[in-house]
């Protein structure tokens, strides 16, 4: 049999023979390997790219992988299902030397794969309709090529359920190897595979399977833990998608710091901050980081680890924004390096880890209900996100009559939503979908655009005439922004207490209409979130009056980055706070493609059918465990916050949190409108509505559990990174100015945005020390009354016990 370790240098996947069990499982078990596992099994695909890879049916005598044809006595089958793998495991390992099972695992994410003894003179497809055959399970048929690599997880026995020495016993026989690759090469060739009855070349849906399609990404990383390169340089092993990592840090410095090192006065707050960064890139590993991240200046191996551990303790994110421009630029350098095959596919690969980056979110997201599936599934995997948010703004403003309550205060499902994207970023693939949803509003809002109509009409033929037709009062609730703050508020005011709609493909509509009435416009929006009370009067008689007990509007705005600083220009009066951020991927390198995601008629029936069902739904409801989870979430935010002095983020979470839980509950209403018309058909889920008022409350309750409530922590957590990615410097530098007159007083001094003094304190610590981590942190104005108020917020908050007077100890996590 055989067994390859596979991974790719220089830009081209090379092999390495595995000996015996032991080499196997110290591979499976590395820290390395392990971090990344933990990763994926957290829902970061991108992760997967980096978990060690075997071959199980090749032979490779050069260790080149590429154009290799020679078939060893193995072969691998996959079972993606996790049902089917747990049926075929109980019968693989009841009966392993039945099944000639040489290797079973169960996979990153799901089902699992296997290795089996090769039946000589067949090929691997043939093989593996055998073994689905006596297994009566799904098969994979993209999966029979040679070459075919299977990503490992750990040597635990939950993850690892068996393996035989046979496996890595084989001896390679070239003779034979080259004689049964032709027997297999010219069987294919002449299509003379035994599949079962009704299958046949090219035909991947037979029966009695249901064959299943996989296409696994290549990896990008060399495991750094492998025998074989333990010869080699350090630089070589210690590379990030053939990009050594000392050019990364070297690039780092250069952009961020001048192109100089840390010194002891900074080392602390810089290493910090390049761990956080470098994490990612690391694969949250910290022997991987304490091998590449220097000690600066002297820098206490000791004191350097502290830093490190502090950094993989932070909150996990996307990629940052600095991380991402120095890999760009080091894509650049590669570009112009033209002449060198491996720095192209050093910049294909970084292309596709960045692009994979944009969908993090993406991958965490469980099944969306109907709607809004079909509305991602129009758009896209990289635009599913944004459209998203936007989707939630919609229902929340169709479903008018529901109010949720929210950290116990009842309100409304207002949203406004700013999705940010520069220039040609398919801003613009979110209208069909934001006019399916709102089809019924739009076409009731023309009947009375017509009545107005002949209204202005009768009015200017009785201009000169004593009696004056009377204006009518009409409901129009798709209101343009392309207007006056009177007309506006003269709409709002005509909805019949429903929620009002306003959506504008180009943001700068907003900045240059409103340019001198920006403030009434963050006004009139800041009220419309929290449903108050909206007023407006005047003196004359024939200026607008307007008295509206519950402003009731969701937004959408779509813009680029400039015009989103146009619209929002004050990031201290809490209309920013208010604001959910969506935003697009970054496509600037990205290959142009065809179109296969667009809104089709079936999809835009789908969507009208649960846009239909909303507006039925009317009532307050308390949703305990999605109060639960956003309690949770808060809670976590906020001990990170503390623990890292930010107070952006901390002061951020307060309104992310109920705009998450808003979105959320969007997200359950359109769950139960999937039920009802499931089971009723669209006709027969309006009248149970009808008949039955509160139906959709029993059923929103049973709704209320594990993916939904998953669902809560993306959005929050994308919610909180969009709105820290585009306003946290903005922010900090408007409560540091001498003009800001908040909580944090006049002159506050200006905090890094990663400082931590907590984490890098020992366990048991003294006032002294923490005296001197705040003055590395925050500088030499820092007062012994501002760290014992520190200190005394700690312990209120749960995080420090006291010794006695001078000496304390760390109890949070």
């Amino acid at each position: 049999m055989s067994c390859n370790l596979i991974w790719v240098e220089q830009g081209h996947k090379v092999a390495r023979p595995i000996t015996c069990v032991e080499e196997y499982r110290q591979l499976r078990n590395s820290s390395e390997q392990l971090a990344n596992l933990r990763q994926v099994r957290e829902g970061n695909e991108a992760a997967k790219r980096r978990l060690i890879q075997f071959n199980y049916s090749g032979y490779y005598p050069d260790g080149i992988v590429k154009g290799c044809k020679l078939p060893s006595r193995a072969f691998g089958f996959d079972l993606d299902d996790p049902e089917a793998f747990e049926e075929a495991a109980d019968q693989l390992l009841a009966e392993p030397e039945k099944y000639g099972l040489l290797m079973l695992e169960r996979s990153a994410r799901q089902g699992g794969h296997a290795v089996f003894r090769r039946e000589m003179g067949r090929t691997i497809l043939e093989n593996q309709v055998r073994m689905a055959t006596l297994l009566g399970c799904e098969m994979d048929t993209s999966a029979h090529d040679i070459n075919r690599v299977y990503f490992s997880t750990s040597a635990a026995p939950e993850d690892l359920l068996f393996v035989s020495p046979e496996l890595f016993t084989d001896v390679y026989d070239p003779a034979w190897a080259e004689a049964e690759a032709m027997a297999l090469q010219e069987r294919e060739a002449h299509g003379r595979e035994e599949l079962p009855e009704g299958a046949h070349r090219g035909n991947k849906h037979f029966k009695p399977y249901k064959l299943v399609e996989v296409a696994f990404p290549a990896t990008t990383e060399v495991p750094t833990s492998q025998p074989a390169m333990a010869t080699q340089p350090l630089e070589t092993q210690l590379t990030y998608l053939g990009i050594p990592y000392n050019e990364i840090i070297r690039k780092w410095w250069e952009m961020y710091n001048d192109g100089c090192e840390p010194v002891e006065s900074n080392r602390d707050t810089l290493t910090f901050e390049l761990a956080v960064n470098l994490r990612h890139i690391c694969g949250f590993d910290r022997e991987r980081m304490a091998q590449v991240i220097p000690c600066y200046d002297g820098f206490p191996e000791a004191q350097k680890m502290k830093c490190i551990d502090s950094a993989l303790n932070d909150r996990r994110t996307q990629m940052p924004k600095r991380l991402k421009e120095v890999l760009s630029a080091l894509r650049q350098e590669r570009l112009r390096d033209d002449q060198n095959a491996a720095s192209a596919a050093d910049v294909q690969t970084l292309d596709e880890i960045l692009i994979e980056d944009d969908l993090f979110y993406f991958k965490r997201l469980p099944t969306m209900p109907m709607g809004v599936k079909e509305s991602s599934d129009a758009v896209g995997p990289s635009m599913s996100m944004p459209v998203l948010e936007i989707v939630c703004a919609l229902v929340g403003g169709l479903a008018s009559g529901v109010q949720l309550d929210v950290h116990g205060k009842m309100g409304w499902l207002s949203l406004i939503v700013y999705l940010v994207g520069e220039f040609a970023s398919n801003k613009g693939s979110v209208d069909p979908i934001i006019y399916a949803w709102l089809r019924e509003v739009i076409q009731a809002d023309q009947l009375y655009l017509m009545q107005e109509a002949e209204w202005r009409a009768k009015k200017r033929a009785a201009k000169n005439k004593k009696d004056q037709p009377e204006e009518p009062k009409l409901p129009v609730r798709f209101l343009t922004l392309n207007n006056t703050v009177a007309n506006l508020a003269e709409r709002l005011a005509n909805t019949e207490g429903k929620h009002a709609f306003s959506f504008t493909p180009e943001a700068d509509t907003v900045a240059q209409k409103w340019k001198s009435a920006m403030s009434d416009f963050s006004i009139m929006l800041r009220q419309a979130y929290d449903g108050s009370r909206y007023e407006r009067e005047a003196r004359s008689v024939e200026a607008v009056n307007v008295h509206i007990e519950h402003l009731l509007w969701n937004v959408v705005m779509c813009g680029t980055p400039d015009a989103l600083y146009r619209v929002v220009d004050n990031y201290t009066d809490g209309f920013q706070s208010r604001i959910a951020i969506a935003r697009t991927p970054d496509n600037t390198f990205a290959p142009l493609e065809d179109s296969p995601y667009q809104l089709t008629d079936r999809r835009r029936e789908i969507i009208g059918q649960v846009a239909h069902l909303l507006p039925l739904m009317s009532g307050q409801v308390i949703l305990p465990k999605l109060e639960e989870r956003s309690r949770a979430w808060v809670e976590r935010v906020r001990q990170d916050a503390m623990r890292n002095d930010d107070k952006v983020m901390a002061r951020q979470r307060f309104r992310v949190c109920v705009t998450a839980q808003r979105m959320t509950c969007c997200l359950m209403l359109c769950k139960v409108c999937e039920q009802l018309i499931r089971k009723y058909g669209v006709q027969g889920a309006e009248t149970r509505l009808k008949q039955s008022p509160d139906l959709w409350k029993q059923l929103l309750m049973k709704v209320q559990k594990g993916p939904l409530l998953e669902a809560y922590d993306v959005l929050a957590d994308s919610l909180l990174e969009n709105a820290l990615f585009y306003f946290r410097d903005r922010i900090t530098k408007a409560v540091s100015s001498r003009n800001y007159q908040g909580s944090m007083g006049e002159g506050r001094s200006k905090r890094g945005r990663n400082d931590s003094i907590y984490a890098r304190l020992d366990t048991d610590f003294t006032f002294k020390q923490a005296m001197q981590h705040s003055m590395a942190v925050k500088g030499e104005l820092v007062t012994q009354n501002g760290v014992q108020q520190m200190l005394k917020n700690w312990r209120k908050q749960g995080l420090i016990d006291k010794l006695d007077a001078l000496h304390f100890r760390k109890i949070g996590h």
